[in-house]
């Protein structure tokens, strides 16, 4: 693993620096499906919602790698912090694709949180020097404390789809303030309760054309690193599984230290759960589980910041394999989880224990089209020599 620069060092010191803060917020981030303005202030005075931004604008520009351990490192504590964070600094990408004049009057303060959503596309039709959209949009992680919600579209002309020159009808993402949107409380979910991941809508909204892009046909005004791969911001998601896993064996040693396997306190005649064999078991399997998941995701990922960092497009090839990576650290970290859930017996059941709550975040998490199944073939079909028939995923 390569050695952390000066920036990077700090930023992700200053993630492990908000653990006690996360943890003692954490049932609240649960109970209200969001998080708590407080945090949010935290979070931004620590510097994680800018940590992509670009450097002409002040900003830290973190490589891809050192993202991803900042957004771990949050989910170690508390996942819906570290979720609401890996979305939230999608402006820093996104506004790379409009005039940076616009772009960066939109994002005066770098600290701005944005929300963003790929499907359904709503619709607009062309008016003037804009749109104007009408549209629903699910999973808008984080939007309750956004400043910028950007939604997806297909483009009319009247009533009719407007084509692109390869015939594929035009879609478009658009920067909305989030004044302008309403949300609508959808967001009543198995894991990751505290993200706020509720569905917004727009009618009649008009969007100016400088605030909008198509990510289909990219045409990136900012030629750094973050703005080669259109949808480079889709891989911070391996960091979420990897923190969530790493906290729950965190959980597991510290409970199996304190408690006996039939609730009691641990004695001489009643062991404790660290000397039952299955939980010893159990911890050496999630921990090699995990570790591995991680190993493959940071040597992948550094293989392809290797690529964007000479400003040259990663393969087909070394994608596939980031993907690939990112699919196994789900599937295996809730292996790991799933395990620990396991040994640490009927206590796992209630609403409060930790191990309950990691495994219904680490399993909404793991839902996420990034992570789909489908991911398995797609990369394999890479590795075959065939087309992924994975779209902008790949």
């Amino acid at each position: 693993m390569k050695h952390l620069d000066e920036t990077s060092k700090r930023i992700l010191d200053e993630a492990r620096a908000l653990g006690p803060i996360l943890r003692d917020a954490s049932d609240e981030i649960e109970r209200e499906r969001r998080l708590p303005a407080a945090i949010i202030d935290q979070l931004k005075r620590a510097g994680m919602f800018r940590m992509a931004m670009p450097k002409s604008w002040g900003g830290p520009e973190l490589d891809l790698p050192s993202q991803v351990r900042v957004i771990e490192t949050l989910c170690t504590f508390d996942a819906s912090a570290g979720w609401c964070v890996m979305i939230g600094v999608d402006g820093a990408y996104m506004s790379a694709f409009v005039d940076q004049a616009e772009a960066r009057s939109m994002y005066a303060d770098i600290d701005s949180p944005t929300a963003i959503t790929f499907f359904p596309p709503g619709k607009a039709v062309k008016r003037g020097a804009g749109y104007v959209v009408n549209g629903r949009w699910p999973f808008a992680s984080g939007c309750q404390h956004a400043d910028w919600l950007v939604g997806h579209f297909a483009v009319f002309e009247g009533d009719s789809p407007r084509v692109m020159p390869n015939g594929f009808p035009e879609t478009r993402f658009g920067f909305f303030p989030a004044d302008d949107c309403e949300i609508l409380d959808t967001w009543k979910s198995v894991g990751l309760r505290g993200s706020g991941s509720h569905d917004w809508q727009v009618k009649d909204r008009f969007v100016p054309e400088e605030r909008t892009f198509n990510l289909a046909v990219p045409n990136p005004y900012r030629k750094g690193p973050l703005s080669i791969l259109p949808n480079l911001l889709l891989y911070k998601l391996a960091g979420v599984p990897l923190g969530i896993a790493r906290g729950a064996i965190d959980d597991f040693v510290a409970i199996a230290s304190r408690k006996s396997p039939t609730f009691k306190s641990p004695t001489k005649s009643q062991p404790a759960l660290r000397d039952e064999p299955y939980a010893q078991n159990a911890v050496a399997q999630a921990e090699a589980l995990a570790r591995s998941a991680r190993a493959f995701v940071y040597e992948t990922f550094e293989d392809m910041w290797t690529t964007l960092a000479a400003l040259e497009m990663p393969s087909l090839e070394q994608r596939a394999i980031a993907r690939l990576a990112m699919v196994q650290a789900s599937a295996a970290c809730t292996q790991a989880v799933e395990l620990l859930y396991k040994a640490n017996g009927g206590a796992s059941v209630y609403s409060g224990n930790p191990l309950e709550r990691r495994l219904r975040d680490i399993q909404t998490a793991g839902q996420h089209t990034v992570v789909s199944m489908k991911t398995w073939e797609s990369a394999g079909r890479v590795l075959l020599g065939l087309d992924p028939h994975q779209g902008m995923l790949f």
